[in-house]
């Protein structure tokens, strides 16, 4: 496909990148010279210097035949006219990233009468992921399939398990409980484990279950960690903001110390139910005086990742149960296990797999729609839920007789709203909803799981 990418900052870079190595045809548009001297040095796409909403650098960059325009400089309204006027030259999808709060009960309004395909603000997915890792704390991370039937959650294995030392086969003979271990961490290698898989203490395990057989689990093998109540948040931004309403109607006592006192008098005004705190989150003395001993959670959400990681290890330091620190440096990213750090949140990776989950959908070529994309395993593997629509290949066929490429497993099938774990003997059949785990990066279609000589 043709992909026009407005702006090279961290998304837009991110974007070029993941989208070119897909064999995408990429165009990026970008003001700052030594933004596109830095992409053109490291990735091998086509890159634009100018303002994207001059239609004639529009023009230049293809626009016109365009499959998919994604607008996602700093600035909302070039995001958003840039994607107006790209679709009036004949773009035929646009997707626009839209952050600023004043927007967000506007954003179907915004969406319907640009025409644009998506629009994705950072701060409100990260904000999400956050919310539902307070909701299940024991998970470093949770996303959810098959309209909430299933959730696939990563977890360590800490020293009072009960699973190192035991094989993956045994796993559900000896707890009862219908899980799969879908991938594992071990430093700085991934395994998609088989039966014969050992498990080992310090292990990362992504695991796929029903949130109820999930929890079940944890408490067998010693993983379930105690449910939040209070939560203290360093750093009063949009991710705050969203985190706290996502929050306001479940009971959850919430804390905020930001610096900035016009930043707190607008969160005091939107947020009654938030304790907002005037103060340094840096300042050990502010986080003993307002309680960090006691809080079941922190997160660390400032704009510097610096102190968002010093803040984070104080908090661990603490014997906070769960710890959540936002990152945006990938060179930081790439640090974090030499940091102990509990959970990481990176709303850049977060926006980039939401578009690549809606560029990989535009790619579906048979019977299937890709509803969901999901990384794990710092983004080594992927995690697809396909919705199966007709017959193919892998339909109706026994899942032993099917030749599977490798790194590949089928880790649910969900019918009728029920969640099958699939053995040798189970079929894919028409209807269903697949997921799909694979250490391969370019899966578009259900039938690509296979090898091509089949």
């Amino acid at each position: 496909m043709k992909i026009v990418i407005i702006g090279g900052g961290k998304v837009g870079s991110k974007l070029s990148e993941e989208l070119s190595n897909e064999s995408h045809d990429v165009t990026v548009i970008e003001q700052d010279i030594d933004v596109i001297n830095r992409i053109n040095s490291n990735q091998d796409v086509a890159c634009i210097n100018g303002n994207a909403i001059n239609r004639e650098i529009l023009k230049e960059a293809g626009v016109e035949e365009a499959d998919l325009l994604i607008g996602c400089t700093s600035s909302d309204e070039i995001n958003m006219f840039s994607c107006l006027f790209a679709k009036n030259l004949g773009a035929k999808n646009t997707i626009a990233r839209v952050r600023n709060p004043e927007y967000y009960s506007q954003l179907n309004y915004i969406k319907e009468d640009l025409g644009l395909s998506m629009i994705i603000n950072p701060e409100f997915v990260a904000a999400n992921v956050i919310s539902r890792i307070l909701r299940f704390p024991s998970a470093i991370k949770v996303e959810t399939f098959a309209k909430g039937k299933v959730e696939i959650m990563e977890f360590k294995i800490y020293e009072n398990s009960n699973l190192p030392g035991m094989q993956m086969r045994d796993v559900v003979r000896t707890f009862g409980i219908k899980v799969l271990v879908c991938a594992v961490q071990r430093r700085d290698e991934v395994f998609i484990p088989d039966g014969t898989f050992i498990f080992e203490q310090g292990d990362k395990l992504s695991i796929a279950a029903s949130h109820e057989d999930l929890e079940k689990f944890l408490k067998k093998v010693g993983g379930l960690k105690r449910k939040v109540k209070t939560v203290m948040i360093i750093g009063g931004g949009k991710i705050a903001y969203y985190l706290c309403k996502s929050l306001e109607n479940i009971n959850i006592k919430t804390k905020i110390i930001e610096r900035d006192r016009k930043t707190c008098h607008f969160l005091a005004q939107n947020l009654p139910k938030v304790d907002i705190i005037h103060g340094d989150g840096t300042d050990n003395q502010i986080l003993e005086e307002e309680g960090i001993h006691e809080v079941d959670a922190f997160v660390s959400l400032t704009g510097i990742d610096e102190e968002n990681i010093i803040m984070s290890m104080y908090a661990d330091s603490k014997g906070v149960s769960k710890v959540i620190t936002k990152i945006s440096q990938s060179t930081f990213k790439d640090m974090i296990d030499t940091f102990n750090l509990d959970t990481v949140i990176s709303p850049k990776e977060l926006t980039a797999t939401r578009i690549l989950q809606y560029v990989k959908a535009m790619n579906n070529s048979y019977g299937s729609q890709l509803n969901s994309l999901y990384r794990i395993v710092n983004d080594k593997v992927e995690v697809l839920e396909f919705s199966v629509s007709a017959t193919g290949r892998v339909v109706n066929q026994p899942l032993r007789d099917l030749k599977f490429k490798k790194g590949m497993l089928i880790a649910c099938i969900v019918r009728n709203g029920k969640i099958i774990i699939p053995g040798g003997d189970d079929k894919i059949m028409v209807g269903d909803n697949i997921i799909i785990v694979t250490s391969s990066l370019k899966i578009t279609d259900i039938e690509d799981i296979l090898e091509r000589n089949v």
